[in-house]
């Protein structure tokens, strides 16, 4: 069952999606905006990640520019196996955003690394790991999205 959102969450979720400030203390800024105390806002926020109403909060880095890199994977996993598998698969720190597919490839995920030569050690570890090969698909050119959601 979807736990409900009172509306101060939902006017945090909507005020939240872009454009936050980088100054020392990004959290209080925001919450003087909102008319909320910083403790408050940081509790609602920690509140609805433990709840899962929010997966993630944080910054979107480009990695490339910071000298790491970033590739899309996937892997076809037994579906006895899919669960297990997975549980393997998100012990790595390099991984995010682990998902299902339809498809013959059933597994897709990010790797995100320090470095450009960290994604075949990642993708070699995990393989080992799982007993299973990594299809890699590096990223051709980029795209801009910005996607706002309203809560």
């Amino acid at each position: 069952m979807r736990e409900a959102l009172d509306d101060i969450d939902r006017w945090l979720i909507n005020a939240l999606q872009g454009d936050f400030p980088l100054v020392r203390e990004p959290y209080r800024q925001v919450a003087e905006a909102l008319g909320l105390a910083e403790d408050e806002l940081l509790r609602r926020l920690d509140a609805m990640l433990e709840r899962r109403v929010l997966t993630r909060f944080g910054p979107m880095f480009q990695i490339e520019r910071a000298g790491g890199a970033f590739v899309l994977a996937a892997m076809r996993v037994p579906e006895a196996d899919f669960e297990r598998v997975a549980a393997q698969v998100n012990a790595f720190p390099e991984v995010a955003h682990n998902y299902r597919r339809e498809h013959a490839l059933n597994m897709w995920f990010v790797l995100a690394t320090a470095t450009p030569q960290g994604i075949a050690e990642a993708i070699a570890a995990i393989e080992v790991a799982t007993g299973l090969p990594v299809f890699a698909f590096p990223k051709e050119r980029e795209y801009f999205v910005e996607m706002k959601l309203r809560a």
